[in-house]
C-alpha cells in the first residue's frame, strides 16, 4: 500500500462513499487541554467508515466474480456496509453472524437485502466461511485484505488534507484494518504524525497480540464494544500496527460508556462505544500531547440503539 494505491482508491470510491466532515471541538479541547478535532466518520453511510473497504474491494472484481455473489462475517458494520454495498453494486450478498449480534444489526444487515446464516459465535461465524466460498463466493474479509486496508486508508488521507498540519490521531482498532489504513496514510503525509490505538477489555485481541509477539484468537467477545469484537487480527495488521502505531491502549467499558454521554451531550451525535473509546483513550494519554498538538478523533460509527444505549447507562 502507497500513496498511488490511496489515491486510486479515494478516486474509485468517491461516487459512492461520502467525505464526512472533520470540525474542531472547543469542548473536547478544554477537556484535553490540547486542539482537538473530530472525524465523524459515524455520519458515512450505514453509519460506520467500513463502506470504504468494501467498495475499493468490490468495484475491482470482476463481472463473473460478481455474478457469483459474495460472503461476509461479521457482527456489525461489516455486515450491513457489505450488504448495502452489494445492493449498490447488484451483488448477491451471504452474511454470516454469530447468534448474539443486537437485533438493530441484524435487521440493519436484512433491510439492505442480504442474506443472513446466524452461528452460534463468531469464531464459527468465521469457520462457516469457507463453505460458502467454496461455492464460488468472494470473501469480503473485515480486515485482512490490502484493498479493505487500503479502503479505510481514505480516512486517514481526509484527515491529512483537512489538518495539514496534524499531529496525533486516536483510532479504534477491531481486528486492525481502519488502524493500519489510517496509519499508513498518515505517514505518507508526514512521518513524524503519531498513531494511537484503542481498544476495550474484553476486545482486545491487538494489544494481546502484540504482547504475545504474534496473532492470538480470544475465547469470547466480553466488551460491550462488539464491533471491536474481531476474534483474532492477522499477521498483516499486526505487522502494520506494530510498524506505525505508538501503541495500543486499552479502556474498560466504563470509561467508554462515559465518553458516550460526554459526546452525546457536548458534540451532539451518539457515539457507539467503539468509536466513544478514543476519547477515554485520548484522556489516558493526555501528557503525550501538549496544548499545541493537533490531536484528531476518529469516531468511527454510531451504530447504536437507544435501548442498547440505555441500558449501558
Amino acid at each position: 500500500m502507497n500513496a498511488e494505491a490511496i489515491n486510486a482508491a479515494a478516486e474509485r470510491i468517491k461516487p459512492y462513499v461520502k467525505r464526512t466532515p472533520l470540525e474542531h471541538s472547543k469542548s473536547l479541547s478544554d477537556r484535553l487541554r490540547t486542539q482537538v478535532f473530530v472525524k465523524y466518520e459515524l455520519f458515512q453511510k450505514t453509519g460506520s467508515f467500513k463502506p470504504r473497504g468494501a467498495f475499493n474491494k468490490m468495484l475491482q472484481m470482476s463481472e463473473s466474480e460478481r455474478a457469483k455473489g459474495v460472503v461476509a462475517v461479521s457482527g456489525g458494520n461489516h455486515a450491513q456496509a457489505v450488504a448495502y454495498v452489494s445492493r449498490e453494486l447488484g451483488v448477491d450478498a451471504m452474511i454470516v453472524m454469530p447468534e448474539n449480534t443486537p437485533a438493530t444489526y441484524l435487521n440493519a444487515t436484512r433491510s439492505y437485502g442480504a442474506s443472513v446464516d446466524l452461528q452460534p459465535t463468531i469464531a464459527d461465524a468465521f469457520a462457516k466461511l469457507e463453505e460458502y466460498q467454496g461455492k464460488g463466493r468472494t470473501l469480503i474479509h473485515p480486515f485482512d485484505d490490502e484493498e479493505i486496508i487500503t479502503g479505510q486508508a481514505t480516512v486517514g488521507r481526509e484527515i491529512t488534507e483537512d489538518v495539514p498540519d496534524v499531529t496525533d490521531i486516536v483510532v479504534s482498532i477491531g481486528g486492525g484494518g481502519l488502524a493500519s489504513g489510517v496509519a499508513v496514510a498518515a505517514k505518507i503525509h508526514d512521518p513524524k504524525i503519531r498513531v494511537w490505538g484503542v481498544e476495550t477489555v474484553g476486545a482486545d485481541a491487538m494489544a494481546q497480540a502484540i504482547e504475545a509477539g504474534e496473532p492470538v484468537t480470544l475465547p469470547a467477545i466480553t466488551s460491550i464494544a462488539k464491533t471491536l469484537g474481531a476474534p483474532y487480527v492477522t499477521q498483516r495488521t499486526l505487522d502494520l500496527v506494530r510498524d506505525n502505531l505508538e501503541s495500543v491502549t486499552v479502556v474498560p467499558d466504563a470509561e467508554a460508556v462515559e465518553a458516550i454521554q460526554f459526546i452525546a451531550q457536548r458534540l451532539k451525535v451518539i457515539a457507539e462505544p467503539a468509536a466513544a473509546c478514543t476519547l477515554a483513550a485520548a484522556e489516558r494519554l493526555q501528557s503525550k500531547f501538549t496544548p499545541d498538538s493537533r490531536l484528531v478523533l476518529i469516531l468511527c460509527g454510531g451504530n447504536m440503539s437507544i435501548a442498547d444505549a440505555c441500558g449501558y447507562l
